[in-house]
C-alpha cells in the first residue's frame, strides 16, 4: 500500500510539470487556433540559459527569475518575428514553421552548449523538513511551485484588465479590435506567459531527467495528451489531464507496462481521447446549426 501511495503522489509530481506544458499548449491554441510542436524546444533551450547562469556564479532563485524574464522576451520575439507574419497563411504552412522552430531550438542547444548529458541542481534540499518516504523534497517543492504558478495565472486572467483583455482577444479578435484591444499586442504577450510557463517546467523538470537537448521531448508527449484529455481550449482542464497523466503513467509503469513502454500509455491516451471525446472532459464541444 505504502509503494501504491508512493507512485501516486510521485505521479501527481510529475503531472503538475505536465499540467504546465499543458498550460502553455492551451494558451497558444487558444490564440492561433494551432499547437506550438516547438513548445518543448523552447523551455529545453530556457532551461539551458538557466543552467548557464548557476554555472557562472548566480545564486538558483535568482537565475530562475532571470530565465523567467529571458524565455517571456524569447516567446514574444517569436511570436512577433515568426508567427505574426503568418497570421493568414494556410495550416500546412503554419504547421511547418512549428516543427521548423522545434529543429532550431534543439539545433541551437546543442550547437551553443553541446549534446552531453548534464546536471541540473535543484533548489530543494534532499533533507528538507516537507520530504519524506513517499515524496522527496523536489516532488513537493515541483507539486507546490505548478499549484503557484496555476493560481497566479488563474487571478491574473480573471481578476486583471490585461488578462481580461488576453481573454478576449484569444476568444473573439474581431470583436476586440472593434473595443480598442490591440490584438497584436496581446498575442505576444501569451507567447511570452506560454514560453516563461514552459521554462519554469524545464527548470523543474531538469534535476529528474537530466539536461540534454531532447530531455523535453517526452514531457512535451505527456503533455498534449494531458492537454487533451482536459480539454484542449480549457486551462483548468489542461492542468487537470497534465495531473491524471502524471499518476497513469507512474501507475501503468510501475505496474502493468513497464517504465520502458510508459511513453506508450501517453499515446494511447491521445488516440483514445481523439476518438472517444475530442473536446476533453472540459472542453467546449462545437455545435453547428445546418
Amino acid at each position: 500500500m505504502q509503494e501504491f501511495a508512493h507512485q501516486v503522489l510521485a505521479g501527481l509530481a510529475t503531472g503538475g510539470i505536465y499540467g504546465c506544458v499543458a498550460l502553455a499548449l492551451v494558451m497558444i491554441y487558444q490564440a492561433t487556433q494551432h499547437i506550438n510542436f516547438a513548445q518543448g524546444e523552447m523551455a529545453m533551450f530556457s532551461t539551458f540559459l538557466a543552467w548557464m547562469l548557476i554555472n557562472a556564479g548566480m545564486p538558483y532563485w535568482g537565475a530562475f527569475v532571470l530565465t523567467v524574464v529571458l524565455s517571456f522576451a524569447i516567446g514574444a520575439v517569436v511570436e512577433f518575428a515568426v508567427i505574426r507574419p503568418l497570421h493568414n497563411a494556410p495550416m500546412l504552412s503554419i504547421v511547418v514553421v512549428f516543427i521548423g522552430l522545434m529543429v532550431i531550438f534543439h539545433s541551437l542547444a546543442g550547437w551553443i552548449f553541446g549534446y552531453t548529458i548534464k546536471p541540473f541542481p535543484s533548489p530543494f534540499p534532499s533533507n528538507a523538513w516537507y520530504g519524506s518516504s513517499l515524496m522527496s523534497a523536489h516532488e513537493v517543492g515541483t507539486i507546490f511551485v505548478a499549484l503557484v504558478m496555476v493560481a497566479l495565472l488563474f487571478a491574473f486572467f480573471k481578476l486583471t484588465p490585461l488578462g481580461l483583455a488576453m481573454r478576449a482577444a484569444a476568444q473573439n479578435p474581431g470583436s476586440s479590435r472593434l473595443v480598442g484591444i490591440r490584438v497584436g499586442r496581446m498575442l505576444m504577450l501569451g507567447w511570452g506567459l506560454a514560453a516563461a510557463i514552459g521554462a519554469v517546467a524545464g527548470m523543474m523538470v531538469a534535476p529528474v531527467v537530466f539536461l540534454d537537448p531532447t530531455m523535453m521531448t517526452g514531457v512535451l508527449i505527456y503533455a498534449f495528451a494531458g492537454a487533451l484529455i482536459g480539454g484542449i481550449d480549457n486551462p483548468i482542464g489542461a492542468v487537470i489531464g497534465g495531473l491524471l497523466v502524471g499518476v497513469l503513467e507512474n501507475l501503468m509503469g510501475a505496474y502493468v507496462v513497464g517504465s520502458e513502454l510508459k511513453l506508450v500509455v501517453a499515446l494511447i491516451v491521445i488516440v483514445a481521447v481523439l476518438i472517444v471525446r475530442p473536446s476533453g472532459l472540459l472542453g467546449r464541444r462545437i455545435v453547428t446549426r445546418v
